[in-house]
């Protein structure tokens, strides 16, 4: 998780039934998916360190970085059409800690 997601969500008003609250929630949504594809990209990397350069990445120096690059673009597009679960169970565990401080 980036740390203007965590900005993001510290930032808004802690008042429960105000305006805020729905981008409170909304804010926390995002840090969860956040998180979720980063993990998602952490989990994949192992995967693809095993590859041998092929003609996508042409091989050299490179291929290292923009094979990272492009697991964490993976990771993102997973998170953001459904993920695995993580980013719901981030989420209530992260308004359920935001309600215990309110």
């Amino acid at each position: 998780m980036g740390p203007e997601s965590a900005n993001a969500v510290a930032s808004l008003p802690p008042d429960a039934g105000s305006p805020g609250t729905e981008a409170r929630k909304a804010a926390v949504r995002r840090a969860a998916e956040e998180f979720e594809s980063v993990f998602l990209a952490q989990m994949m990397a192992p995967m693809f360190d095993g590859l041998g350069e092929d003609g996508l990445f042409g091989g050299g120096p490179s291929t290292k970085i923009y094979r990272s690059m492009m697991v964490q673009e993976y990771g993102k597009a997973i998170a953001r059409s459904g993920g695995v679960g993580v980013a719901d169970a981030v989420e209530r565990e992260m308004l359920k800690l935001q309600e215990l401080t309110q």
